[in-house]
């Protein structure tokens, strides 16, 4: 059995998302999520419209995700490749070449994004949609 592990806020989920996730899945036969928690991405600056509890319930109804764990820190990903003995390590395409150092324990693959959509897209026109009070 091949194990795949991707790693995200999968915030607002969205078609790009959903693309990302079946593209990781089918690299294997399992796959594992990291979901930034709400206290990771804090420490990152970063806040979800979603809390961590609701993003992990969405993630774990998708047929191609097997399993959801927390992601907490930057340096757990070495770890959890080994403990969960992962084959493929994948991550969007914006963040090519900065998990390069974990090719000594498993595969590392950048997959493109959907270029016409993210969520900070989304975040963007729906401020342009509320009027101004």
């Amino acid at each position: 059995m091949r194990r795949v592990i991707t790693y995200g806020t999968f915030d607002l989920l969205h078609y790009g998302h959903i693309n990302l996730l079946k593209r990781a899945r089918e690299l294997g036969d399992y796959l594992i999520v990291g979901l930034s928690t709400d206290e990771f991405n804090a420490g990152k600056g970063k806040k979800a419209y979603f809390p961590y509890k609701q993003r992990k319930e969405l993630l774990e109804s998708l047929r191609y995700v097997d399993l959801v764990i927390p992601e907490e820190a930057w340096e757990q990903k070495r770890n959890d490749v080994l403990l969960y003995q992962v084959d493929t390590f994948v991550m969007g395409s914006d963040w090519k070449g900065k998990f390069d150092d974990l090719k000594d324990v498993c595969d590392v693959v950048y997959l493109s994004r959907t270029p016409e959509i993210s969520t900070s897209k989304i975040k963007g026109d729906l401020e342009h949609l509320v009027p101004e009070a």
